[in-house]
């Protein structure tokens, strides 16, 4: 079976620096599962990686789309199993890190998203819902499908439009499609690995990295993208920061609530990061407070993995 190494964990855990030193150990090649990474000239809301951090290890899957082109699911399987492929190919190894649990979730056990649940006219109408704010599309989801309305965030109407289209279409609940695609089995040899540290810790490096992206740009790089062209509907906007950000700039926010709502979204954004995670039966936990320092931490996953040195 081909080797996979995920890196994971909730946002603001300190994921990239350890995925530079792990992919430089196991001579690896790394795969982004990040939906706003993918992203041009979306770099400070993202956290995303310089070229300089790189260190010359590849990346994939970052900057390969305009902010207002459609992503999901469905195109970061197909675009992350080629990578792997390619990256096999090398003679590599490749590891996958990023935050975004379903995304992981569906390439490594490559579930199928060609179910043919799609209605067009019903998706384009619930979207057009979705465009006036006192919509009633999450309390709908709650009646038809309470599992997804409790996964779900509030704010994320891409996945609450597909969750209700799905039902539309199908008479099924898109949670128990999602469960019976948990339950397969992955075609790859796992070494599946999400980084922790204690809540207050966390919490507090969450409010510091919004802090720091406030004071570099983050409100100037989303008023560029909203002279790009850039919508509130597109999938684009919903990464946590652009999304409050944005409404700064409808006049919805004061910067300072602005900031404060991106501080608590993103707290609860974590939280349900580490509520899937833990539902993910390969995953190994790694409280980063237990270990002395990062170097400590790759020697774990490389000595746990059973690599040879490259």
């Amino acid at each position: 079976m081909t080797p996979l190494y995920i890196l994971s964990g909730p946002t603001a855990v300190g994921k990239t620096e350890i995925s530079i030193k792990l992919a430089k150990k196991l001579n690896a090649e790394i795969i982004s599962a990040d939906s706003i990474q993918v992203y041009r000239h979306m770099d400070i809301g993202s956290a995303k990686i310089l070229p300089e951090e790189m260190q010359g290890v590849r990346h994939h899957l970052i900057d390969i789309l305009e902010p207002t082109e459609p992503f999901d699911v469905a195109e970061f399987v197909k675009l992350g199993k080629a990578a792997v492929k390619e990256i096999v190919g090398r003679g590599k190894i490749p590891l996958i890190v990023g935050g975004t649990g379903f995304y992981l979730h569906a390439l490594i056990y490559d579930n199928d998203f060609s179910d043919g649940a799609k209605d067009s006219a019903y998706r384009e109408a619930l979207e057009r819902e979705a465009a006036d704010p006192y919509n009633d599309l999450y309390e709908r989801l709650k009646t038809v499908d309470p599992a997804s309305y409790e996964a779900i965030p509030k704010g994320n109407m891409k996945r609450v439009i597909r969750a209700l289209e799905f039902y539309h279409v199908t008479g099924k609940r898109i949670s128990d499609h999602n469960r019976e695609e948990r339950e397969k089995k992955s075609p790859y040899d796992l070494n599946f690995y999400v980084l922790t540290l204690p809540r207050p810790l966390l919490y507090d490096r969450i409010n510091s990295r919004v802090d720091m992206m406030t004071e570099k740009g983050l409100f100037e790089e989303t008023e560029r993208l909203i002279s790009l062209g850039v919508k509130q509907e597109m999938t684009s906007m919903q990464g946590l920061g652009y999304k409050q950000a944005y409404l700064y700039f409808k006049g919805l926010y004061t910067k300072e609530e602005a900031i404060d709502a991106i501080k608590k979204e993103t707290r609860h954004f974590a939280k349900r990061q580490l509520t899937w995670f833990r539902k993910e039966k390969e995953a190994v936990f790694i409280d980063k407070s237990l270990f002395d320092g990062d170097e400590e931490i790759v020697r774990f996953i490389y000595e746990k993995g059973g690599q040879n040195e490259g």
